[in-house]
């Protein structure tokens, strides 16, 4: 009998006499009828709440609008799938760093990068929680995470209500980023600290016709 086999016998001698578990009730919605508009009014309300700078834009406004969130930054890293058209109204003075399989950027690289721009897979808007599930349009989680400011594109048509709506979208053997806001915590004497655990600042572009 190997280790394995002993320790696991073990445990189920040990639960042998273990009451039944009782069955988790699952009467919970998992379906909204909430508008399109509606939801988009129930996002951004949570966004601002959380300190996030949000405007509501069509498709075709997209590269106006990253260029004004990068109007201060010095350089930006973008993944490999991101539609570069997005980027086109980005001053030349501000370098580009695509982050790609084979071309991936460093940790003090992505460190010394002034933002990052992405895509998003599903935003949940009763939580206000957006999510990154690592397409190509979205890139690998430390992009996203280790530079100061994140540009983040949201198409309206990604956003549900529920999270029990989101969960079947999601490929859940992909590695994700769950982002509600600018990364902050408040763990100690209740003081707000932005920053602590990815970008210090989130502005979030939610866009009609996408």
């Amino acid at each position: 009998m190997s280790a394995k086999d002993e320790i696991l016998g073990r445990i189920r001698t040990a639960l042998a006499d273990a009451p039944r578990v009782e069955e988790v009730p699952r009467s919970y919605r998992t379906t909204s009828s909430l508008s399109e508009e509606e939801l988009i009014e129930l996002l951004v309300d949570r966004l601002v709440d959380y300190k996030a700078g949000v405007d509501v834009i069509d498709a075709a406004d997209i590269p106006t609008f990253v260029a004004s969130k990068l109007d201060a930054a010095h350089s930006v890293v973008y993944p490999h799938g991101l539609d570069t058209g997005w980027l086109q109204a980005v001053p030349e003075s501000v370098q580009r760093h695509m982050d790609a399989p084979g071309s991936m950027l460093t940790i003090p690289e992505l460190d010394a990068t002034s933002a990052v721009v992405t895509s998003s897979a599903i935003s949940v808007a009763e939580s206000g929680t957006i999510i990154l599930d690592g397409e190509p349009d979205q890139g690998r989680r430390a992009i996203s995470l280790v530079p100061d400011h994140h540009v983040c594109i949201v198409p309206v048509s990604t956003i549900v209500q529920l999270l029990p709506e989101a969960m079947p979208r999601l490929e859940v053997t992909r590695p994700q980023t769950w982002i509600s806001g600018p990364s902050a915590t408040s763990d100690i004497e209740l003081e707000r600290v932005e920053g602590v655990h990815g970008p210090r600042t989130l502005d979030v572009l939610i866009v009609r016709g996408l």
